[in-house]
Order: C-alpha cells, then structure tokens, then sequence
C-alpha cells in the first residue's frame, strides 16, 4: 500500500497541529483523470469509516477508501523542494501512466536541502 518519506510525515504531523485536528486520521484519495489516464490525488484529515482501509507509515494514520486503494498501492508520497523556498507534497506512483521514475538531479526531499 502506499507509504510516506519521513519529509512528508513531519509536514503531516505540523499540518494536523496547526489545523487542531487532533485525534483525525489523514484520508488520500485517488481518482483517474479521464482526458489523460493520469490519478489526480486529494488528501485531508477525515474520521475513519468502518470501511476504510488502514495504514500506518512513519507513525503516521492514513485512511483510503476501498474504491482508491488499488490507484495507490505501490505509492509513495514526499514532501520536496520543487523550487527554491517552494515546498510541496508529491506522489510517486507507478500505477500512473505518466509516471516517471525519479533521475538524478531531481527535486531534493526537504529534510535533505542543501
């Protein structure tokens, strides 16, 4: 199932500080774009339902409707520099048509800047 860098823990765990959703589980939700076969992503802090599905990655809760949990098993989900001073959650996911494979030189993880 997926699981998260520890980058992106740390920004998950401030978020539900700074939102006081204590005591919420982060939901990720993926949907296939229809124009170009592409998962779009969302993500919140949500209760639990009694059929989500439950996974835990860096001490972290997360929630996945059964319906988005085959769009995200084999996921990872960062949390980078993708320009300078510019910080974003990104999903890496080989069940995207359009993904590809981190190189060299890419976006470095934001516990590692330079």
């Amino acid at each position: 199932m997926i699981t998260i860098s520890p980058a992106a823990a740390k920004q998950v765990k401030l978020s539900e500080t700074e939102s006081k959703s204590n005591g919420l589980k982060l939901r990720i939700a993926a949907k296939i774009v229809p124009e170009d076969e592409s998962i779009e992503y969302g993500m919140g802090f949500d209760e639990q339902q009694d059929d989500d599905i439950v996974v835990s990655s860096e001490n972290v809760d997360i929630i996945i409707r059964p319906a988005d949990a085959e769009h995200l098993n084999g996921a990872h989900m960062d949390f980078v520099e993708v320009a300078p001073d510019q910080f974003n959650f990104i999903f890496l996911n080989p069940n995207d048509p359009n993904y590809k494979p981190p190189t060299e030189g890419d976006a470095a993880p934001a516990d590692k800047k330079s």
